[in-house]
């Protein structure tokens, strides 16, 4: 069995009402991967906004393995000191990891959010020592095209990212970079600039598919 654990911020978790890009994923997997598989993690809810709190059950699509460790609001920061036990409970062999844009919003520099990383890597190969990562740098967004800094320090962090990926990359424990959508558009492929619609989920759910394709070998490209 393979055992899959998204880990993100509010573009991972998703709010009532939505598919999630991980309900893609699953539903490609489903289709083109040879074997048993599942997404686990310790959480299953969507994000309420009314209720401004992660309570929601409200899937457009509720019958898949609801399973992740994301969370609105949520970075690198808060993430590097849960993944240890959440992949030691859970057994997972694959992270599908779409964090860094609440880090550098609200908490942390580039320089900064790039040891946080390390300290994520770290914490989950104690738990697991062969499991596989596959990262998705920050995406565009609406905050990074309005507001020059901020745009300058995703920038800057998905370099850092690029050479941390490098340098901890490991045969035992792959990690992986994902390439970002190369068609993502905030105008068509969210619904406020920030969090993806129906379209955007599918492109995040594909930059993770296409990777662990040609990485791995595991499924087939997306859409295919």
């Amino acid at each position: 069995m393979l055992r899959l654990m998204p880990v993100g911020d509010s573009q991972t978790i998703g709010s009532a009402g939505e598919h999630t890009w991980r309900y893609r994923m699953w539903r490609h997997l489903c289709e083109t991967y040879g074997g048993p598989f599942a997404l686990v993690g310790p959480r299953e809810t969507l994000y309420d906004k009314a209720a401004d709190a992660p309570v929601s059950y409200a899937y457009a699509e509720p019958d898949f393995p609801r399973a992740h460790l994301a969370g609105w609001g949520e970075g690198w920061l808060h993430m590097a000191p849960l993944v240890g036990e959440a992949v030691r409970a859970h057994r997972a062999d694959v992270l599908l990891v779409a964090l860094g844009l609440i880090d550098l919003g609200f908490y942390t520099n580039a320089e900064q959010t790039a040891d946080n990383v390390r300290r994520f890597v770290a914490e989950a190969r104690t738990a697991n020592p062969r499991v596989r990562m596959a990262v998705l740098p920050v995406i565009p967004n609406v905050r990074a095209l309005s507001d020059a800094p901020f745009g300058a320090q995703v920038a800057r962090f998905n370099e850092l990212l690029a050479k941390t990926v490098a340098d901890l990359d490991d045969a035992r424990s792959p990690l992986l970079l994902a390439s970002p959508p190369p068609s993502y558009d905030i105008d068509r492929d969210t619904y406020d600039g920030t969090h993806p619609n129906a379209s955007g989920e599918h492109k995040i759910a594909a930059a993770f598919a296409d990777a662990m394709h040609q990485a791995w070998g595991l499924g087939r490209p997306y859409g295919d």
